[in-house]
């Protein structure tokens, strides 16, 4: 799907990544090491000391070349997150004065993964299949790293590595309260697609009823990864996924405000990434069940406009002066439905509300074409 370019501040990117419920998710070793001009292990050579720019460096003594050449003469000055007792791998950049380096804690065996680590050119699908059995890594920083590769790996190379995840383990991992909270939304969808990938029904049952038992789970609407576990059980069963979530209360007026931000974050990863198994027209449709929920109003109108669905014209445009009144954000996403819809409806609700109230219709649609603040 292209994004809506009438208005810019709805333009949205099309690329679906891997784990769009990960959060940040930093760059992978493979990525700055593939992105270095040169690499090399070392070890620390001195003291940490502070720069006159705040930035904290380091001697480091490289004595194991993985990519390029490193310099000789001595140690190489590398900015540090914190000071490094031991080894680190060291990533150099050519710049106009020089290399730039950084360096990263690292003992042997990350060293290794490192330098084996598949290339950045080689297929998606194929890099993650390396990857996939060191999510478990007994080194934090490997199973980190290779989080990292799932994190920011296109979402169709995950799928196509599906067939080999462990559902047992992913319902495990989704069932431990003492878990990674970091990772609960890429367990919740690697199940879901576990689930798919599987042609064991007894399987797939066990996956469904881990996500349904996931979404049930008492808790308070700020729990990590709901969102991506809420993707899983739409990934796992389509529409009558959707179905169940939206009885299960979660695309109503009422829904809490976090658990709203975490369905509406599901329904636009569906709306991206799963038009052929759940239809669109379902999805647009949960989400406009949320138009009433003061926590995601203005967000539900920007994505009914980019999802083009015009049926809820009338109650868009009543939220201007029930909700848009005391929130300048609803009456910008307000605006930007109304200039984008192409109904006759649409310009006659224009024209009256730039008749009622011209400063604050003109300061609205402005807000909309430019993505700033009315």
């Amino acid at each position: 799907m292209k994004p809506w370019a009438v208005i810019g501040w709805l333009a949205v990117g099309s690329t679906a990544f891997g784990c769009p419920f990960c959060g940040v998710v930093e760059p992978s070793l493979a990525a700055r090491r593939d992105a270095a001009d040169v690499v090399a292990a070392g070890e620390s050579a001195g003291l940490a000391t502070t720069d006159a720019a705040g930035r904290t460096r380091q001697p480091f003594t490289p004595h194991a070349v993985i990519r390029g050449t490193p310099p000789t003469g001595g140690p190489v000055q590398a900015r540090v997150p914190a000071a490094v007792e031991g080894s680190a791998v060291l990533f150099g950049r050519r710049a106009d004065s020089g290399l730039e380096w950084e360096a990263s804690v690292a003992d042997e065996t990350v060293i290794a993964h490192v330098a084996e680590a598949p290339p950045v050119t080689e297929p998606a699908a194929d890099r993650l299949r390396w990857f996939l059995p060191r999510l478990d890594h007994p080194s934090a920083t490997i199973a980190d790293d290779a989080f990292a590769e799932f994190g920011t790996a296109p979402f169709e190379a995950v799928r196509d590595v599906a067939d080999a995840f462990d559902a047992d383990a992913l319902i495990t991992h989704l069932a431990n309260p003492a878990g990674d909270q970091r990772r609960r939304g890429f367990y919740g969808l690697a199940l879901g697609l576990a689930a798919v990938a599987s042609d064991d029904p007894a399987r797939r049952e066990r996956c469904h009823a881990a996500l349904r038992a996931a979404v049930k789970e008492p808790a308070d609407d700020r729990r990590a990864g709901f969102d991506g576990i809420l993707g899983g059980v739409l990934v796992a069963e389509g529409p009558a996924g959707l179905v169940w979530l939206r009885d299960r209360g979660l695309f109503t007026a009422d829904t809490r405000p976090g658990d709203a931000r975490h369905a509406l974050a599901a329904a636009r990863f569906a709306w991206e990434s799963l038009g052929d198994s759940l239809p669109r027209d379902d999805v647009a449709a949960a989400v406009a069940r949320l138009l009433d929920n003061p926590a995601v109003a203005a967000e539900c109108i920007v994505d009914l406009s980019r999802y083009r669905r015009w049926d809820d014209l009338s109650r868009v445009a009543a939220l201007w002066h029930s909700r848009g009144r005391d929130d300048p954000l609803i009456r910008r996403a307000v605006a930007g439905y109304l200039v984008a819809c192409p109904l006759p409806a649409a310009r006659d609700r224009r024209t009256r509300l730039a008749a009622d109230d011209p400063a604050g219709w003109q300061a609205a649609a402005a807000a909309a074409r430019m993505g700033g603040e009315p």
